[in-house]
């Protein structure tokens, strides 16, 4: 079946095409500890560095996937997270590769959660301010399943042998080309007003919405460039606490990104025109930014 027979389309505006996700940008407080988390231990390396920040991509790749903006004093994500970010998602281009980043985890002792989600196999880690951070690698399209019209995802255990042997004994290197941001996944305060925002205003086609607590969404019939969840009571993500500050939602042209910053507008959501994207806030403040390549 087509992408077109799955899942539940908005019934105005829609996101069609070549939809990507661009980077996020995070407040942290220190950089340089944050380097040796993003650098060292996830294999990013600095892109470029601009007011006391920095920009981090794969190697061998101009494609910037985070910007660590610093503010000294910041709180840690409180224990039971904030509305706002979960996590986000760093998807690998194949398994050969989290198999080689599994193995160089092993290799400095570190540990991680893990899990099969039968679309896509990933590992969940945090950084050194608590934001979560996943590193996965899908499965082929070909093998994603459905009940009706909803895609089939799961948790379960990860077969951690069968990845690592994916690698064949190569070495990790780092966060290899064509490395990007697969999805962010956030807190929210109701699902069904996420949805209002998310699918109704923004866009996004709903495709799992019967897992406990969640809501997943996309664009494409990918399995989701957005997750959204009421696992955390809050509060609301505040500027003194390390946070998601803004992401970015990348689309084929800027009149599709027009035409979802109207949606949004004429739902009644301030959008602001900063010329090269239009910036947004979600009913919790999680700021999207909607541009073209």
């Amino acid at each position: 079946m087509g992408e077109e027979q799955h899942g539940i389309a908005p019934a105005g505006f829609r996101l069609t095409g070549d939809v990507r996700l661009g980077p996020v940008r995070l407040q942290v407080r220190d950089l340089e500890r944050s380097l040796a988390c993003y650098r060292d231990t996830l294999g990013l390396r600095v892109a470029a560095e601009d007011d006391g920040g920095a920009r981090l991509a794969p190697h061998d790749d101009e494609t910037v996937l985070i910007e660590l903006r610093p503010k000294p004093g910041v709180k840690p994500v409180p224990h039971g997270g904030v509305l706002g970010l979960y996590h986000f998602a760093i998807l690998l281009p194949d398994r050969a590769a989290l198999g080689r980043f599994i193995a160089h985890l092993a290799s400095q002792g570190l540990r991680a959660g893990m899990a099969d989600h039968d679309v896509s196999e990933a590992l969940y880690l945090v950084d050194p301010d608590g934001l979560g951070i996943e590193v996965y690698a899908d499965r082929p399209r070909r093998d994603w399943r459905y009940d009706g019209r909803q895609l089939y995802m799961t948790t379960k255990p990860l077969d951690v042998r069968s990845v690592v042997a994916a690698a064949d004994n190569q070495p990790w290197s780092g966060m290899p080309r064509g490395t990007v941001i697969g999805h962010v996944h956030l807190h929210v305060g109701d699902l069904d007003e996420a949805a209002t925002f998310y699918h109704s205003a923004l866009g996004f086609d709903k495709v799992v919405w019967n897992y406990p607590g969640a809501l997943f969404l996309s664009a494409s019939g990918y399995h989701h460039h957005l997750g959204t969840n009421t696992w955390s009571s809050g509060p609301p993500a505040s500027d003194d606490h390390a946070r998601l500050l803004s992401w970015d939602i990348v689309v084929g042209d800027r009149e599709q990104a027009r035409r979802a910053a109207e949606s949004l507008a004429a739902a009644g959501y301030a959008v602001v025109d900063e010329q090269d994207a239009w910036r947004v806030a979600d009913p919790w403040g999680t700021v999207v930014r909607l541009r073209t390549r």
